[in-house]
């Protein structure tokens, strides 16, 4: 535990920088976790941090899936951790349109302040990793240390660091969990 009593987390980006992302997973069968991410966060989850989930899924209000499906996705990932020993501490997601301008979707801090009260949360002592520039800027408004990893098979084409303004930078998601453990503690 950090001061005061609260906790440390570590807010994760789903597609993308835990699970393969072919766009709008509607199936949970097509959840494929990336190399290296188990391992990742079992060594988040031996320093002590949480392990949360907050993901924007439009693909709720575009029609492609539904709540439900989202939340079968979830129990897949869920139970694909855990019979390795790792497991995530909670699931937040965004079912918002981008053009609904809704407060919980990333880069918008509702769904993080949500889970902030919900796990007595010290936001300065926990982090956020994810691929995308709309993960950074959620992790800089809440004070957090952002950690930005490419999507693998973007790892070419990534938005420019300069861009995306993260903390740190990793090359994988287990470099991420590794820096953040290091920075941490």
């Amino acid at each position: 535990m950090s001061g005061r009593g609260l906790r440390r987390a570590v807010f994760l980006d789903r597609d993308g920088t835990l699970n393969v992302d072919p766009g709008y997973i509607a199936d949970p069968a097509q959840i494929e976790i990336y190399l290296g991410v188990v391992e990742g966060l079992r060594l988040l989850s031996e320093k002590g941090f949480l392990l949360i989930v907050v993901t924007n899924q439009s693909g709720i209000s575009r029609k492609f899936y539904t709540h439900e499906i989202v939340g079968a996705i979830h129990a897949r990932i869920q139970s694909f951790l855990e019979a390795r020993g790792v497991r995530i501490d909670a699931f937040y997601y965004c079912p918002h349109h981008p053009d609904e301008k809704c407060a919980c979707r990333k880069p918008g801090t509702a769904l993080f302040e949500r889970a902030s009260g919900e796990h007595s949360l010290d936001l300065a002592s926990s982090a956020i990793i994810g691929n995308g520039a709309s993960d950074i800027e959620a992790g800089r408004r809440l004070g957090l240390l952002t950690v930005y990893v490419p999507t693998p098979r973007f790892r070419l084409e990534r938005e420019p660091v300069e861009k995306v303004g993260a903390d740190l930078v990793a090359e994988s998601f287990r470099e991420a969990c590794r820096k953040v453990a290091e920075r941490l503690g």
